[in-house]
């Protein structure tokens, strides 16, 4: 049925088309642009990039924060310690980014699940201290069933295990990070095992 005369034409022409199409494109590069400068910001500030291989750990908090942590200073089956990353090279500690913190803990590497004493070094284990559920930081332990727990909703994970969910809403395990031991001081064997991420709380 033919358009009545003045009504706006349903479809636009040719060249409307095109010109959308070159909007959506540019406004497509500008964000690709955009997050490329925010990736190469993030890779410029040693400070935000995520721990990699060869770095230390430094206490996060405390009487001893900024120290280097060592094997010995973990105590055996006892609450999570909170560390940052640090370049050894820069002396540039990884704390801006509260992705980055790391949690040591330390068992007799017997208990542990064989694939997590493969990662450990002398029975500590490191992992991820935010919670995939969303985003809250790992802060509570049980002396009683040795879990890590999410004071937020109450998430908890096995750190014997590859810090896998045991019960709440977490949707996955801690990313966990490799370690080895250099003369008694730990070191990371590599980057975290996922990326670091949560859903979004509605």
């Amino acid at each position: 049925m033919p358009a009545s005369p003045g009504a706006p034409d349903c479809y636009p022409s040719p060249a409307m088309r095109n010109r959308r199409m070159v909007l959506k494109s540019a406004l497509g590069l500008g964000l690709a642009v955009r997050g490329l400068n925010v990736l190469q910001a993030q890779e410029d500030d040693p400070r935000r990039v995520r721990p990699r291989e060869g770095d230390r750990f430094v206490f996060a908090f405390g009487p001893r924060q900024g120290e280097t942590i060592r094997l010995d200073d973990l105590a055996m089956a006892s609450e999570q310690v909170i560390s940052w990353a640090m370049d050894p090279a820069s002396g540039a500690v990884r704390d801006g980014s509260r992705l980055n913190q790391v949690l040591l803990l330390r068992f007799e590497p017997d208990s542990l699940a064989p694939k997590t004493r493969e990662a450990s070094a002398g029975g500590v284990v490191a992992y991820s201290g935010i919670c995939p559920h969303t985003g809250c930081d790992i802060e509570d332990w049980s002396e009683e069933t040795e879990f890590l727990i999410c004071s937020c909703h109450e998430s908890e994970f096995d750190p014997r295990d590859g810090a896998e969910v045991i019960s709440g809403p977490a949707p996955r395990r801690l990313p966990s990070l490799p370690l080895r031991s250099e003369d008694g001081v730990l070191v990371a064997a590599g980057g975290f095992s996922a990326t670091i991420r949560f859903e979004r709380e509605f």
